[in-house]
């Protein structure tokens, strides 16, 4: 890969996974191997986890082509592929003054869900990852477990369970219970 150009402008999300790989990295124990430096897999590993590793250049292309009759700035056109918002709120976020632009607040409105449905038409879904949502879940039962454990009593809340007859307050004070 040769640079023609340096500091061309902005890339995408997806622009810089695709370096990030033609460089080697990946997500299998080869890592060691690959001319890839652990700050560049931190930014490898976390936007492998985004919209940007279903993404491909027809995709964005596709995208910017559809959204030129809006007339956004290229850095919102940037973002709402790297963000890849689905709701009109999240669009109201990323385009500035938007009401002024559009003429009134009804037409932005209508604008914002126009893109957020050309958003869902054309941009890939971020990946689905059940091993993370289990790991999410199983800390919710624990800390679950634990709320059933504390007791509240006027605006101090106490933990059972010394066999002193004593019970703990959370600031670690000694309250006597018998």
């Amino acid at each position: 890969m040769k640079i023609l150009e340096a500091n061309a402008g902005a890339l995408t999300n997806y622009e810089v996974v695709d370096f990030l790989r033609s460089k080697g990295a990946a997500n299998d124990s080869t890592r060691v191997l690959a001319q890839v430096s652990p700050s560049e897999y931190k930014v490898y590993d976390y936007l492998v986890q985004t919209a940007a590793c279903n993404q491909t250049r027809e995709h964005i292309n596709d995208f910017v082509d559809k959204c030129k009759i809006y007339g956004l700035a290229k850095a919102e056109v940037l973002n709402i592929i790297n963000i890849r918002p689905t709701s009109i709120i999240d669009i109201y976020t990323i385009v500035e003054e938007g009401e002024t632009r559009f003429g009134d607040e009804t037409r932005f409105g209508e604008v914002s869900k126009e893109l957020a449905e050309l958003v869902e038409k054309t941009l890939p879904p971020p990946p689905t990852d059940p091993e993370s949502e289990a790991g999410i879940n199983e800390g919710k039962e624990e800390t679950e477990n634990e709320e059933h454990n504390v007791e509240t009593k006027g605006e101090e809340q106490t933990k059972a369970g010394n066999d002193d007859g004593k019970v703990e307050t959370v600031v670690g004070e000694l309250m006597d219970t018998s």
